[in-house]
């Protein structure tokens, strides 16, 4: 049965801008200095841009349903898209729970500060995802035609708090003055601090998640031309929210005062009581929440169209390719997803500070999110030459040479990314178990992966042998 194609342009562009920009990004960067900056530009020019270049090939040479699951296993074969396609999908059970808990800190500040203090609180945390959770599955399963609404919503939900944050810093830079130090020598990242290349990896991960939208292909009218539209709308919005927002935030906080999860909210609280906007809190944090929501649910529907493909071709249980027979959506899979993620968003919770829990899931989610994206570029590489002779796809400037040379940049950066995050940041209590928490979360998804693939293979070949 056929999925319904609902998906145009402002969709798309809504959802990339719903599933990628994150105020918690915005937060981190702001917190580590002005030399963020620096940071954000050096990785929109070596890992952004490359991805965008990638998916678009990818996306309009193969227009099919399943996205980096497709693409992998047409240019590595099905043992190696099941893996990448299995990884992605993997990740995204550790990612939503890292939204999940970002977004209710933000929902605290629609009190004003009344609440903030419950930031620390793991009962909190734990409760109000979870419920998060609930929305965005139920939502979803309904159907894209009315959970695209939430997606949508929630890019639009994006751009304002960027800029009330727009605001709020032009209005303490024009009336206090700058309150972090800008020279150009601090716009400039210093690599020989090992922590400033540590953080190039997260500032990578912000800017993730073009790959997004393509996996929901059967759903997009007109692919081949609505695909390049959106993702070079939604890439420069994307870029904008960042830069911007994270000088913003610089100016109107102390870069040590900035909270990692919650700064925006701090800032905009903080700077809107001392000049008059003290209204402009709660509205703004609402907004957040509701952006969050939209982000859930962009990730919720987009990574459970793995399993559903997976599904389908029988590497996974038929009833994950299964619809809904009123709804027509992967019901099954977005309860697996969800269910999955809720368990992590306990798992993680568990003798943990809300913000301690969070950087665990964060570094372990880079990896295993990760190591598709090397697939993404190795397949952009790969099937350069099906990419170029496809009609209406659009190829990476230069063909096969500029596809090496791109794919290749976009490809080394992700591996250096990987590296990074198994490295404990600075200030972490015990280094040794947090590395032990990133590695057994990230690489022990690999292993399981493997053997589901084999026992698939096994299961197939008897049945190849024996119809009866």
């Amino acid at each position: 049965m056929p999925l319904e194609k609902t998906l145009k342009t402002r969709d798309l562009v809504l959802f990339n801008v719903a599933a990628i920009v994150g105020m918690r990004w915005v937060a981190l960067a702001a917190h580590s200095g002005p030399s963020s900056l620096g940071l954000w530009v050096l990785a929109a020019l070596v890992f952004f841009i490359p991805q965008g270049l990638a998916v678009t090939a990818l996306s309009t040479a193969i227009p099919e349903d399943g996205g980096l699951y497709v693409w992998t296993t047409r240019a590595f074969g099905p043992r190696q898209g099941f893996l990448c396609g299995w990884l992605y999908w993997a990740s995204n059970i550790t990612y939503i729970p890292t939204l999940a808990l970002s977004t209710v800190v933000f929902a605290l500040f629609t009190f004003n500060l009344k609440y903030a203090h419950l930031e620390k609180s793991t009962l909190y945390g734990a409760t109000a995802a979870l419920v998060l959770l609930v929305i965005a599955l139920a939502l979803n399963i309904v159907g894209l035609k009315t959970g695209k609404w939430v997606q949508n919503i929630g890019g639009l939900a994006q751009w304002l708090p960027s800029a009330a944050l727009l605001l709020v810093g032009v209005v303490a830079l024009v009336r206090d003055g700058s309150a972090t130090v800008f020279t150009a020598k601090a716009f400039l990242p210093s690599f020989s601090n090992f922590d400033t290349i540590s953080f190039f990896a997260l500032i990578c991960f912000g800017f993730a998640g073009l790959e997004l939208a393509p996996m929901l292909c059967g759903e997009v009218v007109d692919p081949k031309r609505t695909f390049p539209r959106a993702i070079v709308i939604s890439a420069i919005t994307i870029a904008a929210c960042y830069i911007l927002g994270t000088v913003s935030l610089q100016w109107a906080m102390r870069p040590e005062d900035v909270s990692i999860i919650s700064g925006v909210n701090q800032a905009i609280a903080a700077a809107g009581a001392r000049h008059g906007m003290a209204w402009l809190g709660p509205p703004i944090a609402l907004l957040m929440t509701v952006a969050g929501l939209g982000g859930m649910g962009a990730w919720l529907i987009g990574t459970a169209r793995i399993l559903f493909v997976g599904g389908l071709d029988r590497y996974l249980p038929p009833a994950f390719g299964a619809l809904h027979p009123k709804w027509k959506t992967p019901h099954v899979a977005l309860l697996t997803q969800a269910g999955l993620s809720a368990l992590f968003i306990l798992a993680s919770s568990a003798g943990s500070t809300v913000k301690e829990a969070y950087l665990v899931l964060v570094e372990a989610t880079l990896i295993s999110y990760f190591i598709p994206y090397l697939y993404m570029f190795a397949s952009a590489i790969k099937l350069r030459r099906e990419i170029a002779a496809s009609p209406g796809a659009v190829p990476v400037p230069g063909k096969a040479a500029g596809s090496w040379i791109v794919n290749g940049i976009g490809f080394a950066t992700t591996l250096l990314a990987i590296a990074l995050a198994l490295v404990p940041p600075s200030g972490t209590a015990n280094r040794t178990t947090f590395f032990a928490k990133v590695f057994v979360e990230s690489f022990g998804f690999v292993g399981v992966g493997y053997i589901l693939y084999v026992v698939a293979e096994r299961r197939r070949r008897r049945k190849a042998q024996n119809p009866a």
